[in-house]
């Protein structure tokens, strides 16, 4: 336990190791999700922005529950993932085929990883291929704490879009997680309000877009950097899954957790006041050497652990299965499609973000020799 201080000033007791990371998240009795903040960065839109209420990351409790049962099943399902398998591997090779028409070296972040993730979002939402680049450009533009005026008219734009979007598809609803969020909500005992809608669709944007954009670059980049991992997927492709839990766990795209107190409590025998913030450093918390054997190295034949890589607890991503499939299949592509992939300038030169609170390169130049068809 430390007491810490965050850049936008809030003071915090930092928890590390894993076994207390996971009482605080696995806890919500006592450590409530409702600050709405994080460590580094204050996530919530400004406080001009048009909606600032009605975000069920930010409730405890039955509030948060009403969300979670229907907005998890269009999410997390088995049945419901794997019907969105064909879609990502499309999505996966369009973007290949794309990279296979330019010159290398490319961005495989901006210029793979960023469309992929920010497509598949908007697929999920319905949403056409002429409004990506809208999302696309909201999705980066949320995540960056050096522009806070584009940070606020991306959050307009996309509450612009996303209102009358709801409104669309209570009208005339389809086959995708807005109108299924809709319809089931509907039938339960308290519907959803366009707000509360609005705020689901952009959450899911915000959690799910650059998250899973970085944690592809970052992972990539790892195994890139440690050619035996590399070679051990290449070799034996019935490793992915495994090695896709082992980079989550390994390199992790979060500065960390967010709770505050809701009573006098205690942690790893330090006393917290109520009303005191924690924040639940998951990075830390999968590198305990006493919860995983040499933690500080990725193995990609490691077995199944249980990292909390997507978070533990009531509020875990809701997402992650979504996201597991999307790195999957983008490995087991890249790997297949372009085995000559490799760094295009010095590992030594990759730069990492530091103004925002997903981690990971804020480039990866690659090059190859042929991208096969």
């Amino acid at each position: 336990m430390a007491r810490v201080v965050g850049p936008t000033g809030v003071e915090a007791w930092l928890v590390t190791r894993y076994a207390d990371v996971r009482d605080v998240l696995g806890d919500p009795e006592r450590f409530s999700n409702r600050s709405g903040q994080t460590p580094h960065i204050l996530a919530d839109p400004p406080p001009d922005a048009p909606v600032t209420e009605g975000s069920f990351a930010r409730m405890d409790g039955a509030d948060h529950l009403r969300f979670r049962r229907i907005l998890g099943p269009e999410l997390s399902s088995v049945k419901r993932i794997e019907r969105l398998r064909p879609t990502v591997q499309r999505l996966v090779d369009e973007r290949l085929d794309a990279l296979g028409d330019a010159a290398p070296p490319v961005d495989l972040y901006q210029q793979f990883a960023v469309p992929l993730t920010s497509t598949v979002i908007a697929d999920l939402l319905g949403v056409p291929a002429a409004e990506h680049t809208l999302f696309q450009n909201a999705g980066a533009a949320l995540f960056n704490a050096s522009d806070p005026e584009r940070k606020a008219a991306a959050y307009q734009a996309l509450f612009d879009y996303l209102y009358p979007l709801v409104q669309q598809r209570r009208l005339d609803p389809g086959d995708d997680v807005l109108s299924n969020l809709i319809a089931r909500g509907d039938r339960s005992d308290q519907p959803f309000t366009d707000t509360e809608l609005v705020m689901a669709a952009a959450g899911l944007l915000i959690a799910g877009f650059d998250t899973t954009a970085s944690m592809i670059s970052y992972g990539v980049l790892a195994l890139l950097h440690h050619p035996d991992q590399l070679t051990a997927l290449r070799e034996d492709p019935a490793l992915i899954p495994g090695a896709v839990e082992e980079l989550v766990r390994f390199l992790g795209v979060g500065v960390g957790i967010m709770r505050q107190t809701t009573r006098d409590t205690e942690i790893a025998g330090q006393r917290i006041p109520a009303g005191d913030f924690v924040v639940a450093a998951i990075q830390s918390a999968n590198h305990d050497p006493d919860q995983f054997p040499q933690a500080h190295l990725l193995d990609v034949t490691r077995e199944p652990t249980r990292h909390i890589g997507f978070g533990h607890g009531p509020h875990q991503c809701v997402g992650q299965q979504l996201a597991r499939l999307e790195l999957k299949v983008v490995l087991d592509t890249l790997l297949r499609r372009i085995p000559s992939l490799r760094l295009a300038v010095p590992f030594t030169e990759i730069e990492f973000k530091t103004d925002t609170v997903v981690t990971g390169p804020t480039a990866l130049p690659v090059t190859w020799d042929e991208v096969l068809r």
